[in-house]
């Protein structure tokens, strides 16, 4: 049995529990093999979706599907941010541009519209 690089689950973070169903032969082969690699069935399945995982890491087109991804999250982040701080300003300014902050005082002509 060869060592596998420590998982999250064996490094102290999170875990996700997914069932999956699998035909009965398809089941009986899994572990059949699980049991001659001397793995839990878990073991197996997590090796299988390491494997898989890698695999597709390294596909060119997921690569730039990811990225995509990753600039509209940030996109969507500075927006986002730029909203926020625009709430938490000192100087907040009405739609039209204008010191919302700032008060009429005694003399001021009357707002017009």
């Amino acid at each position: 049995m060869t060592p596998q690089p420590a998982t999250g689950a064996s490094r102290g973070e999170g875990v996700k529990t997914l069932a999956i169903r699998l035909p009965e032969a398809q089941h009986a082969q899994l572990a059949v093999i699980a049991q001659l690699e001397e793995l839990t069935l878990t073991d197996a399945i997590r090796q299988a979706v390491d494997d898989w995982i890698d695999l597709r890491r390294a596909q060119p087109d997921l690569q730039a599907r990811a990225q995509a991804v990753l600039d509209d999250i940030e996109r969507d982040a500075a927006n986002r941010r730029g909203a926020i701080a625009s709430l938490i300003s000192e100087k907040p300014t009405s739609a039209t541009g204008r010191d919302a902050s700032r008060r009429p005082r005694r003399g001021d002509a009357p707002a017009k519209g």
